[in-house]
């Protein structure tokens, strides 16, 4: 016998069995499935996280997912499906909304007379959940399915849809989809610009280079300028810098982990090795393992490992787009958690990182809705190139960006060690799919929506690209990544700069424009060394002796700050050894040229090509990640 409540149609609590009701814990007992002291020590560590009984059990593999399956069927009087042996109705995927159905948990199963069979994970929510679901299906009645069945259910349904989604995620304004589809209007303000620029070239070369050389001087300024107002205002006296004992906040929020994967059989061990060795509760810890659907190698070496139940592979559907927003914004609708977290497959994090997640973000006002991690490298002293690129990112992650914090500009996130809030990343839309620098585009995405991002005082180690022609690859990446983003966000500049504001527009357009425009006109910046020397310039005629010799006095000026910013950044981490070769970053930077033209070429041919970084070259090199780095800019103790 049934009765219907709102279009459910459940059994009478006294026709089903004595589990019906009883608390989990007494009901998995009873069926022999755990001890009395495994269930008292899962009921402690409950009352620390506030974490379900059920996926506290699941976590420390005291149970198994069919074992949970079956109690909370008993608990709640329904019937347990196995939705794996069992697919669903095809008859019903187009019931509900299928991103609706992965948020919550839910799969529409099979017809049986005129009632609908759902399935969830989640059966304590359904009856949140009844009046979406009766809409649609009425009359209905619960069933209890694994919450990874119903997962993988969906993918095997929506998958193709769901990926389409996940391409189209951010609005077409602040999205660069549409790049290689220019409109009428564009087409013809570029074919302007190009024609004015050759006939000048043609007409008066003088006054062509004349203005190349200006506007590099003059972006050599402006970014030399932020750089010391940055380690100026980094150097200020601040809060209180010192990091006590990582703690738990009293309501531990649950955290996703996205960690993309191509290609990444190689490192894949060393990769799960270093995600265990995270400090945090497991039932609050969700890392998704998104691999694509082509990836036949790091399919086969997952195959061969044997995941933690915190641990699961979401599979994005194959499409002409291969890009790592695009997969992430698959994924993010499989994520559980409230937080949600980015690493990369070669990243040692700090094992304390997460507690220390949790715990800023319970502090922090709703507005900070972003948290970036400070990156560093494992294998500094594998090659001369990873020396530089580890001064490189010393300077950046520990003098430039906590600068710009403390002006309150805008902060183009790095692609790893990234934390949001969940609500406000799926409110944004997530990343844009198209964009091959989406953490950059991201952090602008963010301030102008009113969002404030921080840097949290951990430190996550990588893999630095030590191989010539790989470093060039991946810079050309960025450097296409940030022409495209610049100009995608000054498509309406009146726009940008209400929502923005002065300060953190003009900051916008020191970031971006100057990053691009240095590497592309950086011979011009180089024939500076020409004055000094007394070697002819070949401005010399146009624009002066004095001009060029006050902008090469001007030049040499820049250039020691650079050094200085550097040896700073260096001292403040775990990385003095690597002082003697700052000098030598003089002749780093100039690589960065020949990614520039490789990056002007692509943002024509193959704006969206994503041109990947393989990673496991150092393994050898690797050194476990350093708690006791200075996290300011005093040298530590």
């Amino acid at each position: 016998m049934t009765v219907t409540i709102q279009g459910l149609q459940t059994p009478r609590p006294t026709r089903v069995t004595a589990h019906f009701g009883q608390p989990l814990g007494r009901i998995l007992c009873d069926l022999g499935l755990i001890g009395a002291q495994d269930l008292l020590r899962a009921l402690a560590q409950q009352s620390e996280t506030r974490a379900p009984l059920g996926r506290i059990l699941l976590a420390e593999g005291l149970i198994a997912e069919p074992q949970l399956r079956r109690a909370l069927a008993l608990q709640f009087g329904v019937e347990a499906v196995d939705a794996a042996e069992q697919p669903p109705d095809p008859s019903l995927a187009g019931a509900l909304d299928p991103v609706w159905c992965v948020t919550h948990g839910l799969l529409p199963w099979r017809r049986e007379g005129g009632t609908t069979l759902v399935a969830t994970s989640r059966p304590q929510d359904f009856q949140k959940r009844l009046p979406e679901i009766a809409a649609a299906l009425a009359p209905v009645r619960m069933a209890v399915a694994s919450e990874r069945d119903i997962e993988a259910a969906l993918g095997r349904m929506h998958g193709a849809e769901l990926a389409r989604r996940a391409e189209r995620r951010v609005p077409d304004i602040e999205s660069c989809r549409h790049w290689s589809q220019p409109t009428p209007e564009r087409r013809a303000a570029t074919l302007a610009v190009v024609l004015s620029a050759v006939g000048v070239l043609l007409l008066v070369p003088g006054v062509f280079f004349g203005a190349l050389f200006l506007w590099a001087v003059l972006t050599l300024a402006l970014a030399t300028g932020m750089k010391a107002l940055a380690l100026t205002t980094r150097l200020l006296p601040a809060p209180d810098r010192s990091r006590g004992p990582a703690a738990l906040p009293r309501a531990p929020p649950m955290i996703s982990i996205l960690v993309p994967l191509l290609d990444e059989g190689d490192i894949l061990p060393a990769l799960l090795g270093r995600l265990e060795a995270l400090h945090y509760p497991r039932p609050l810890l969700d890392v998704v393992l998104i691999l694509e659907q082509t990836d036949v190698g790091t399919r086969a070496a997952l195959s061969r490992i044997d995941l933690p139940p915190w641990m699961r592979v979401v599979e994005v559907p194959d499409a002409e787009l291969r890009t790592k927003p695009r997969a992430m914004n698959y994924a993010l609708d499989f994520c559980r958690g409230e937080i949600v977290g980015i690493y990369d497959a070669e990243d040692a994090p700090e094992p304390d990182q997460l507690i220390r997640v949790a715990a800023r973000f319970a502090d922090a006002p709703p507005e900070v809705v972003c948290l970036q991690g400070m990156l560093d490298y494992y294998n500094p002293h594998s090659t001369w190139l990873a020396r530089c690129f580890t001064i490189e990112y010393a300077t950046w992650f520990r003098v430039v960006l906590p600068g710009l914090v403390r002006l309150g500009l805008v902060i183009p996130l790095g692609g790893t060690t990234l934390f949001f809030r969940r609500h406000a990343l799926e409110k944004l839309g997530g990343w844009d799919a198209h964009n091959v620098t989406e953490d950059c585009d991201l952090g602008i995405r963010l301030a102008r929506h009113g969002y404030r991002t921080e840097i949290i005082e951990t430190v996550t180690q990588e893999e630095a690209n030590n191989r010539l022609l790989p470093w060039i690859r991946q810079r050309s990446r960025w450097l296409k990544g940030f022409m495209i983003t610049y100009a995608v966000h000054m498509r309406r500049p009146v726009q940008l700069f209400r929502q923005l504001g002065a300060r953190r527009f003009w900051g916008v357009q020191v970031l971006l424009l100057t990053a691009a425009t240095q590497f592309l006109l950086a011979p011009l910046l180089w024939s500076f060394w020409a004055v000094p020397l007394g070697i002819p310039h070949p401005l010399e005629e146009a624009l002066g002796r004095e001009v060029l010799l006050i902008a090469g006095a001007g030049f040499l000026l820049t250039e020691a700050l650079a050094v200085a910013i550097a040896v700073i950044a260096v001292r403040t981490t775990a990385h003095r050894g690597l002082l003697p070769w700052v000098p030598t970053m003089h002749l780093y930077f100039p690589i960065g040229a020949m990614a520039s033209y490789k990056a002007a070429f692509e943002l024509i041919t193959a704006p969206f090509y994503w041109d990947k970084t393989a990673h496991g070259h150092s393994m050898s090199d690797e050194r476990p990640p350093r708690g006791q780095e200075a996290r300011g800019l005093r040298a530590p103790r």
